[in-house]
């Protein structure tokens, strides 16, 4: 046995090799409660009671899991082996959140640029934002990951290997978006819309994997730049630009300032989306919608908070991006268990299930799916916001019927 490091299951100190399993961990407890675990009728969660997958990794020494002897019936939870079997689609994550941190390091010693750890796992936990105290401090994080963005190789590297590794999670289709405003003066904007179009480029012929691509505006910019932005994006439509956003802090940066913005990449045949609800209320979900023309909405955490509101998103059928372990760490929901997400679902809210930024929120898809089975979704109701995202996609009628068909007869076989 090689090195040991000792962690907590139900309390209790057990020693575990490093790099086990969680299941390993349980099994060093107690070997009955481990067969409990691998038959369904257990489960293990993480110290502050999120859902874990037994074949995960430990991680570190100190952590703590426990397990809950399930008195529900029916299916055991599908394993995140089966989930990232299943074709899925995701509408709602940042492609500065999404670097390898080995590429990050790489990157970092090329350009001259110092970075908070020097090994691809030190640099993962200085760049997870479980312990950030806002959406302000959360975002934080992504200037760390922007620092080694800053040149049109480094762009083109990291939108080719996110491609690689949405493909490798079970995705079918993937809209990512950035702002090419964060990447001036280094760059010009064609120079920060093109890079990373010809790294989408290369993934796809690789993969197979179908990839849009969202240009943000920032809320804390003048509007001008919002509508210069626009302009610049509105060039590539034909190159795999499909959308317009707006991003960054909510509170006191209404969406409605940057409206001509908006109007002019609707113009410009750009759908649109808009981050609202998450950092502030219903009314910025409100002023996306009416002021700003958003086809759908990143986050709408809040959404619920206005009745009336609400009632005209399920009329209008406006697609909501939601983000539950994002939602956690940037303490837009309190707790996993007060996330809206199935009961937007069940009210009939056409609800989609993204990560909003991997490497940040330390999550895949897989993962997203797997934590949403906590909430009570059932496997049917796991394969409807897998279409829900498909049909929600920014993409002609014609391919996403394609999609759609294509995904739906994939879960039938599964």
């Amino acid at each position: 046995m090689g090195p040991v490091i000792s962690v907590f299951v139900n309390e209790r100190p057990v020693s575990v090799a490093r790099g086990a399993k969680v299941r390993d961990a349980v099994e060093a407890l107690d070997h009955a409660l481990a067969e409990l675990v691998g038959r369904g009728a257990a489960y293990v969660t993480d110290g502050v009671g999120r859902p874990v997958d037994a074949g995960d990794p430990v991680g570190e020494g100190g952590a703590i899991f426990r397990v809950v002897v399930s008195a529900r019936q029916g299916p055991p939870r599908l394993s995140k082996d089966a989930l990232r079997r299943w074709p899925k689609a995701e509408l709602h994550v940042h492609l500065d959140g999404c670097l390898r941190p080995a590429t990050m390091l790489e990157l970092a010693r090329a350009q001259g640029v110092r970075l908070p750890a020097d090994t691809p796992e030190g640099l993962a936990q200085a760049l997870f934002v479980k312990h950030a105290r806002s959406l302000e401090e959360y975002l934080t994080k992504y200037e760390i990951t922007l620092s080694v963005m800053q040149t049109a190789a480094a762009l083109e590297r990291i939108a080719h290997e996110f491609v690689l590794d949405a493909a490798a999670d079970g995705l079918r289709y993937v809209e990512v978006r950035y702002s090419p405003l964060l990447h001036r003066p280094a760059l010009t904007l064609a120079q920060a819309i093109e890079a990373p179009l010809a790294g989408i480029k290369r993934g796809e012929a690789e993969t197979g994997v179908k990839v849009g691509l969202i240009v943000c505006a920032i809320r804390t910019r003048p509007p001008a730049e919002s509508l210069e932005l626009a302009r610049a994006a509105a060039g590539y439509r034909a190159a795999g630009v499909l959308a317009f956003d707006l991003a960054g802090p909510e509170r006191g940066h209404p969406a409605g300032d940057h409206a001509a913005a908006f109007a002019y990449a609707a113009q410009h045949g750009m759908a649109c989306t808009c981050h609202a609800g998450e950092g502030d209320g219903p009314d910025s979900i409100h002023q996306a919608l009416h002021a700003c023309g958003a086809q759908r909405i990143g986050h709408g955490t809040r959404l619920g908070e206005d009745p009336a509101l609400l009632e005209e998103v399920i009329a209008r059928k406006i697609p909501l991006e939601m983000c539950l372990t994002s939602n956690l760490h940037t303490h837009t929901v309190a707790s996993l268990a007060e996330h809206p997400f199935k009961r937007y679902l069940e009210q009939g809210v056409v609800v989609t299930l993204n990560t909003d930024g991997r490497l940040v929120d330390g999550i895949s898809l897989t993962d997203e799916y797997f934590l949403a089975q906590s909430l009570g979704l059932s496997q049917a109701d796991l394969a409807r916001v897998v279409l829900n995202t498909c049909e929600s996609a920014f993409l002609p009628d014609f391919e996403k019927v394609a999609l759609v068909s294509r995904v739906q007869s994939e879960l039938e076989a599964l």
